[in-house]
């Protein structure tokens, strides 16, 4: 029985879970999101691990390793850290088993990751930091249109004739949208032609790591956003890209799962060569 906990800290928030690896099959036990709102995230990353301790009735020296992810690798108390993109990978195929690839939307970008069954990233495909396919970008959007991040998906599968955005720097993109306001163009609209225009570009990063007749698992904070998710699918029509697009309640903690899950890996492996070398 090896017991882990996997944390990722990323632009908005620490996503933390617990788990507990029987005979080389993961149990969940316990997870928790804590949005930053400009706190320390090493600070909340502390507090997070201490928190999942409590809830689960455990002690520290219970905890057989703490792998961390994204913006993780300076969390003193960690056993070691994983690279964003494996975490990714193996946290969506653990949470739908037939993904063969995944569209991880952060805050700062968007990437594609084809991964075999096992969670093993293949390739990927990134958009570049000004790119207006990421969270932040949306975020700044709804901000300006005055709608909550919670309303924006509703909002957005209500339009009727959307407003397509050109721009593919966010910047020109948010002036974009400004002008879209002055000319009178609804919020559903507007919402509906961002949430293309971003589809559209993750799309294409689907076919360049050619993702097709496959399952796809959207992972990230946006992964909850159904106006995104409606889009995404629509542009893969568009697109002539045959495949399904999953997502679930529990999206946003894909990289937190795939570093516990990938800490157990790397904790039984080391106890093996330590047998080994016992042996020896």
């Amino acid at each position: 029985m090896i017991t882990t906990i996997g944390i990722d800290i990323g632009t908005s928030a620490v996503k933390s879970v617990l788990f507990r690896t029987v005979d080389g099959k993961p149990e969940w036990l316990g997870k928790r999101v804590d949005r930053l709102r400009k706190r320390d995230p090493m600070k909340l990353a502390t507090e997070a691990f201490q928190n999942l301790l409590t809830d689960a009735g455990l002690q520290q020296n219970e905890i057989d390793y703490v792998a961390t992810t994204g913006d993780g690798e300076n969390v003193e108390f960690r056993t070691g850290h994983f690279y964003s993109m494996t975490t990714h990978a193996r946290g969506a195929v653990f949470l739908e088993p037939d993904a063969r690839a995944v569209i991880d939307i952060g805050a700062l970008h968007g990437r594609a990751i084809s991964t075999d069954e096992r969670g093993k990233v293949l390739s990927y495909k990134m958009t570049s930091q000004c790119a207006s396919g990421s969270g932040q970008f949306l975020e700044n959007i709804a901000r300006y249109l005055g709608v909550s991040q919670d309303e924006v998906g509703s909002l957005s599968k209500a339009a009727d004739d959307p407003e397509t955005v050109s721009s593919i720097c966010a910047v020109l993109a948010e002036t974009d949208v400004i002008n879209m306001v002055s000319r009178g163009i609804s919020t559903q609209n507007i919402l509906k032609g961002i949430h293309l225009s971003m589809a559209g570009r993750l799309v294409k990063l689907l076919k360049s790591i050619k993702a097709k007749e496959s399952t796809v698992f959207v992972s990230g904070g946006l992964a909850q956003d159904e106006g995104l998710l409606a889009a995404i699918r629509e542009q893969a029509v568009e697109q002539k890209l045959s495949v399904k697009v999953s997502s679930n309640s529990d999206s946003i903690y894909a990289g937190a799962i795939g570093a516990a899950i990938w800490g157990a890996f790397r904790y039984g492996k080391l106890g093996n060569l330590k047998q080994l070398a016992k042996a020896a």
